[in-house]
């Protein structure tokens, strides 16, 4: 069960639930920001909106929410939590993530297609992914420019945090590209243990052909292929222990 928060101002949460129960057949459910709980839930998606109405700063009073104290111990637990737009802001105000989310330089609110580049694929979220791969997904933010002041940025790299870079269609990273002047291009971040990643386009919006990309929709594939491993690796864990346990039983019949 895939778990999708809702904030008071929450405005994709009904994409993303489609998205995942709809298109990839995952079995989803809806996740109250009061809630002090998310047991039971395989994985944690924090969508896009303006939760609170992005009133103080964007995810700044949602980070103070019940559910955000049950998604930090979630997290802590290393189970995987996915931030979309308003999602990365609230991670990052939640300090799960680093850096902070700015006005866009342009200091208009963007809504359009643009590429980002994937750079990291050991992450529940980017498993299904080539490192290099070039996914054409929307964006619908006003602040969305990731910064990172120039230490943490040398973190980021050397720990390689970066998820995911803004680039063209042939995986340049250049400034045309960038369409909210992120620092380094960089358009999503990951923990560095990888379970947490928050990314400013919106791959729910991108999960169909119809809606002009289904590109969105590997990110989904990739969390589904990381969960059937892990659910693997329990069963085989399980399996020899039941197996010795079966053996020695019959063994004293004996």
């Amino acid at each position: 069960m895939i778990g999708i928060v809702v904030f008071p101002g929450s405005n994709c949460d009904a994409d993303t639930y489609h998205a995942v129960r709809d298109v990839l057949g995952r079995a989803a459910a809806y996740v109250w920001h009061q809630e002090t709980s998310l047991d039971g839930l395989d994985a944690v998606v924090l969508p896009g909106g303006f939760a609170y109405g992005d009133y103080l700063r964007a995810g700044a009073i949602a980070a103070t929410s019940p559910v955000m104290r049950a998604v930090r111990a979630y997290a802590a637990a290393g189970r995987p939590v996915l931030g979309i737009c308003n999602g990365f802001q609230v991670l990052v105000e939640t300090r799960l993530l680093p850096g902070a989310l700015l006005p866009n330089v342009s200091g208009e609110f963007r809504c359009r297609h643009v590429y980002i580049r994937v750079e990291r694929t050991d992450t529940p979220f980017t498993c299904a992914l080539r490192e290099g791969d070039v996914l054409r997904i929307p964006i619908a933010h006003g602040e969305g420019r990731y910064y990172a002041d120039p230490a943490m940025l040398a973190s980021l790299r050397r720990d390689r945090q970066v998820a995911f870079r803004y680039c063209d269609a042939d995986g340049h990273l250049t400034e045309a590209a960038n369409p909210n002047g992120a620092v380094d291009n960089i358009a999503g971040v990951a923990a560095v243990s990888g379970t947490v990643l928050g990314l400013m386009p919106h791959p729910e919006r991108a999960s169909e052909e119809i809606v002009g990309s289904a590109d969105g929709l590997r990110i989904f594939e990739s969390l589904a292929q990381w969960l059937e491993g892990r659910r693997a690796s329990a069963g085989a864990a399980v399996r020899p222990a039941q197996d010795g346990a079966a053996a020695s039983a019959g063994a004293e019949v004996r």
